[in-house]
Protein backbone atom coordinates (compact mmCIF):
# COMPACT_ATOMS: atom_id res chain seq x y z
CA UNK A 1 0.00 0.00 0.00
CA UNK A 2 1.04 3.61 -0.48
CA UNK A 3 2.31 5.18 2.73
CA UNK A 4 3.22 8.77 3.66
CA UNK A 5 6.82 9.87 3.31
CA UNK A 6 7.26 10.56 7.02
CA UNK A 7 6.02 8.90 10.20
CA UNK A 8 4.71 12.30 11.31
CA UNK A 9 2.27 12.32 8.39
CA UNK A 10 -1.01 10.67 7.49
CA UNK A 11 -2.69 10.09 4.14
CA UNK A 12 -5.91 11.97 3.49
CA UNK A 13 -8.27 10.78 0.75
CA UNK A 14 -10.95 13.15 -0.55
CA UNK A 15 -13.38 11.65 -3.04
CA UNK A 16 -16.31 13.24 -4.86
CA UNK A 17 -19.45 11.26 -4.02
CA UNK A 18 -21.46 10.16 -7.07
CA UNK A 19 -20.27 13.22 -8.96
CA UNK A 20 -21.27 11.94 -12.40
CA UNK A 21 -24.86 11.29 -11.33
CA UNK A 22 -24.96 14.71 -9.68
CA UNK A 23 -23.82 16.19 -12.97
CA UNK A 24 -26.54 14.26 -14.79
CA UNK A 25 -29.07 15.91 -12.48
CA UNK A 26 -27.53 19.35 -13.03
CA UNK A 27 -27.10 19.12 -16.79
CA UNK A 28 -30.46 17.46 -17.50
CA UNK A 29 -32.34 19.64 -15.03
CA UNK A 30 -34.52 16.65 -14.14
CA UNK A 31 -36.61 17.78 -11.17
CA UNK A 32 -37.02 14.32 -9.63
CA UNK A 33 -33.30 13.61 -9.74
CA UNK A 34 -32.42 17.05 -8.37
CA UNK A 35 -34.95 16.57 -5.57
CA UNK A 36 -33.48 13.18 -4.66
CA UNK A 37 -30.00 14.65 -4.28
CA UNK A 38 -31.27 17.66 -2.34
CA UNK A 39 -33.14 15.39 0.08
CA UNK A 40 -29.94 13.56 0.92
CA UNK A 41 -31.44 10.15 0.13
CA UNK A 42 -29.17 7.44 -1.22
CA UNK A 43 -29.73 7.92 -4.94
CA UNK A 44 -29.56 4.22 -5.86
CA UNK A 45 -32.00 3.25 -3.11
CA UNK A 46 -34.34 6.08 -4.10
CA UNK A 47 -34.23 5.04 -7.73
CA UNK A 48 -34.83 1.37 -6.86
CA UNK A 49 -37.92 2.36 -4.89
CA UNK A 50 -39.22 4.47 -7.78
CA UNK A 51 -38.77 2.06 -10.66
CA UNK A 52 -39.57 -1.12 -8.71
CA UNK A 53 -42.59 0.35 -6.97
CA UNK A 54 -41.65 -0.38 -3.36
CA UNK A 55 -41.26 1.85 -0.28
CA UNK A 56 -37.76 3.10 0.48
CA UNK A 57 -37.47 0.92 3.58
CA UNK A 58 -38.29 -2.20 1.57
CA UNK A 59 -35.48 -1.81 -0.96
CA UNK A 60 -33.17 -4.82 -0.66
CA UNK A 61 -29.40 -4.76 -1.27
CA UNK A 62 -30.01 -6.65 -4.52
CA UNK A 63 -32.54 -4.05 -5.67
CA UNK A 64 -30.05 -1.30 -4.86
CA UNK A 65 -27.30 -3.06 -6.84
CA UNK A 66 -29.62 -3.36 -9.83
CA UNK A 67 -30.61 0.30 -9.54
CA UNK A 68 -26.95 1.31 -9.43
CA UNK A 69 -26.24 -0.61 -12.63
CA UNK A 70 -29.27 0.98 -14.25
CA UNK A 71 -28.29 4.47 -13.10
CA UNK A 72 -24.83 4.25 -14.59
CA UNK A 73 -25.70 2.08 -17.57
CA UNK A 74 -28.58 4.07 -18.98
CA UNK A 75 -26.92 7.48 -18.81
CA UNK A 76 -24.06 6.13 -20.91
CA UNK A 77 -26.33 4.73 -23.58
CA UNK A 78 -26.70 1.11 -22.47
CA UNK A 79 -29.65 -0.51 -24.22
CA UNK A 80 -31.98 -3.34 -23.25
CA UNK A 81 -29.53 -6.08 -24.26
CA UNK A 82 -26.59 -4.49 -22.46
CA UNK A 83 -28.59 -3.98 -19.29
CA UNK A 84 -29.90 -7.53 -19.53
CA UNK A 85 -26.36 -8.89 -19.68
CA UNK A 86 -25.13 -6.61 -16.90
CA UNK A 87 -27.86 -7.65 -14.48
CA UNK A 88 -28.36 -11.22 -15.66
CA UNK A 89 -32.07 -10.66 -16.29
CA UNK A 90 -34.35 -11.29 -19.30
CA UNK A 91 -34.30 -8.63 -22.00
CA UNK A 92 -37.98 -7.84 -21.52
CA UNK A 93 -37.38 -7.16 -17.81
CA UNK A 94 -34.42 -4.92 -18.66
CA UNK A 95 -36.61 -3.08 -21.17
CA UNK A 96 -39.25 -2.49 -18.49
CA UNK A 97 -36.58 -1.17 -16.09
CA UNK A 98 -35.39 1.29 -18.73
CA UNK A 99 -38.98 2.33 -19.45
CA UNK A 100 -39.60 2.96 -15.75
CA UNK A 101 -36.32 4.85 -15.42
CA UNK A 102 -37.20 7.31 -18.17
CA UNK A 103 -40.75 7.65 -16.84
CA UNK A 104 -39.29 8.55 -13.44
CA UNK A 105 -36.59 10.85 -14.81
CA UNK A 106 -38.00 12.32 -18.05
CA UNK A 107 -35.45 15.13 -17.99
CA UNK A 108 -32.68 12.59 -18.49
CA UNK A 109 -34.43 11.21 -21.58
CA UNK A 110 -34.83 14.74 -22.93
CA UNK A 111 -31.17 15.49 -22.26
CA UNK A 112 -30.06 12.39 -24.14
CA UNK A 113 -32.27 13.15 -27.14
CA UNK A 114 -31.31 16.83 -27.19
CA UNK A 115 -27.56 16.30 -26.88
CA UNK A 116 -27.53 13.75 -29.70
CA UNK A 117 -29.49 16.15 -31.92
CA UNK A 118 -27.13 18.98 -31.02
CA UNK A 119 -24.09 16.80 -31.68
CA UNK A 120 -25.51 15.78 -35.03
CA UNK A 121 -26.02 19.43 -35.98
CA UNK A 122 -22.66 20.70 -34.73
CA UNK A 123 -20.51 17.55 -35.04
CA UNK A 124 -19.23 18.17 -31.51
CA UNK A 125 -20.17 18.34 -27.85
CA UNK A 126 -18.71 20.40 -25.01
CA UNK A 127 -18.24 20.16 -21.27
CA UNK A 128 -19.75 22.78 -18.97
CA UNK A 129 -16.43 24.62 -19.03
CA UNK A 130 -16.37 24.64 -22.82
CA UNK A 131 -13.91 21.88 -23.68
CA UNK A 132 -14.77 20.50 -27.10
CA UNK A 133 -14.96 16.90 -28.29
CA UNK A 134 -15.41 16.59 -32.03
CA UNK A 135 -17.72 13.84 -33.29
CA UNK A 136 -17.18 13.32 -37.02
CA UNK A 137 -18.83 9.88 -36.88
CA UNK A 138 -22.16 11.05 -35.45
CA UNK A 139 -23.75 10.64 -38.92
CA UNK A 140 -21.82 7.53 -39.95
CA UNK A 141 -23.73 5.07 -42.12
CA UNK A 142 -22.34 2.17 -40.13
CA UNK A 143 -24.76 1.70 -37.25
CA UNK A 144 -22.17 0.54 -34.72
CA UNK A 145 -19.90 3.49 -35.47
CA UNK A 146 -22.81 5.94 -35.31
CA UNK A 147 -24.18 4.57 -32.04
CA UNK A 148 -20.73 4.67 -30.47
CA UNK A 149 -20.51 8.37 -31.37
CA UNK A 150 -23.98 8.90 -29.88
CA UNK A 151 -22.86 7.33 -26.60
CA UNK A 152 -19.84 9.63 -26.58
CA UNK A 153 -22.15 12.58 -27.17
CA UNK A 154 -24.19 11.61 -24.11
CA UNK A 155 -21.34 10.92 -21.72
CA UNK A 156 -18.73 13.52 -22.69
CA UNK A 157 -20.57 16.47 -21.09
CA UNK A 158 -20.89 14.36 -17.93
CA UNK A 159 -17.53 12.61 -17.65
CA UNK A 160 -15.70 15.52 -19.22
CA UNK A 161 -17.23 18.01 -16.81
CA UNK A 162 -16.33 15.74 -13.89
CA UNK A 163 -12.73 15.80 -15.15
CA UNK A 164 -12.86 19.60 -15.48
CA UNK A 165 -14.28 19.89 -12.00
CA UNK A 166 -11.58 17.91 -10.23
CA UNK A 167 -8.89 19.88 -12.07
CA UNK A 168 -10.50 23.12 -10.93
CA UNK A 169 -10.63 21.68 -7.42
CA UNK A 170 -6.94 20.80 -7.54
CA UNK A 171 -6.06 24.40 -8.35
CA UNK A 172 -8.34 25.77 -5.64
CA UNK A 173 -7.05 23.35 -3.01
CA UNK A 174 -3.41 24.06 -3.80
CA UNK A 175 -4.02 27.80 -3.64
CA UNK A 176 -5.74 27.39 -0.26
CA UNK A 177 -3.00 25.19 1.18
CA UNK A 178 -0.38 27.70 0.05
CA UNK A 179 -2.31 30.74 1.30
CA UNK A 180 -2.84 29.21 4.74
CA UNK A 181 0.66 27.68 4.83
CA UNK A 182 -0.78 24.30 5.72
CA UNK A 183 1.71 21.41 5.97
CA UNK A 184 0.11 19.19 3.35
CA UNK A 185 1.05 18.00 -0.12
CA UNK A 186 -1.23 16.83 -2.89
CA UNK A 187 0.38 13.61 -4.12
CA UNK A 188 -2.18 11.82 -6.26
CA UNK A 189 -5.32 12.28 -8.33
CA UNK A 190 -7.28 9.16 -9.27
CA UNK A 191 -10.54 9.72 -11.13
CA UNK A 192 -12.72 11.64 -8.63
CA UNK A 193 -10.28 11.34 -5.71
CA UNK A 194 -7.44 13.48 -4.41
CA UNK A 195 -4.83 12.10 -2.01
CA UNK A 196 -2.67 14.19 0.32
CA UNK A 197 0.23 13.74 2.70
CA UNK A 198 -0.70 15.72 5.81
CA UNK A 199 1.17 16.50 9.01
CA UNK A 200 -0.83 14.95 11.83
CA UNK A 201 -1.22 18.13 13.85
CA UNK A 202 -2.70 19.98 10.86
CA UNK A 203 -5.17 17.28 9.86
CA UNK A 204 -8.38 19.05 10.87
CA UNK A 205 -7.42 22.33 9.18
CA UNK A 206 -6.39 20.53 6.00
CA UNK A 207 -9.60 18.48 5.91
CA UNK A 208 -11.66 21.64 6.21
CA UNK A 209 -9.71 23.41 3.47
CA UNK A 210 -9.83 20.46 1.06
CA UNK A 211 -13.53 19.81 1.60
CA UNK A 212 -14.55 23.44 1.18
CA UNK A 213 -12.54 23.95 -1.99
CA UNK A 214 -13.61 20.69 -3.62
CA UNK A 215 -17.28 21.16 -2.82
CA UNK A 216 -17.22 24.70 -4.21
CA UNK A 217 -15.12 24.06 -7.32
CA UNK A 218 -18.17 24.39 -9.58
CA UNK A 219 -21.69 25.60 -8.67
CA UNK A 220 -24.35 22.96 -9.35
CA UNK A 221 -28.10 22.72 -8.83
CA UNK A 222 -27.49 19.83 -6.42
CA UNK A 223 -25.26 19.55 -3.35
CA UNK A 224 -21.70 18.46 -4.03
CA UNK A 225 -20.46 16.00 -1.41
CA UNK A 226 -16.87 14.99 -0.69
CA UNK A 227 -16.21 11.79 1.25
CA UNK A 228 -13.02 11.89 3.31
CA UNK A 229 -10.87 9.21 4.87
CA UNK A 230 -7.63 9.23 6.84
CA UNK A 231 -5.10 6.50 7.49
CA UNK A 232 -1.52 5.37 7.90
CA UNK A 233 -1.71 4.11 4.30
CA UNK A 234 -3.94 4.49 1.26
CA UNK A 235 -5.98 1.40 2.10
CA UNK A 236 -6.80 2.71 5.57
CA UNK A 237 -7.71 6.09 4.09
CA UNK A 238 -10.60 4.41 2.28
Amino acid sequence: AFIPGKSSQLLLSADYSQIELRLVAHISGDEELISAFKSGDDIHTAMAAKIMGVPLDEVTPEMRRSAKAINFGIIYGMGDWGLSERLGIPVNVAAEFRKQYFATYPGVRSYMDDIIAKARAEKKVTTLLGRIRHLPDIDAKNRNVREFAERIAINTPIQGTAADMIKAAMIRVQQRLTAEKLPAKMILQVHDELVFEVDREALDAVKTAVQEEMENAMPLQVPVVVDMGVGENWLEAH
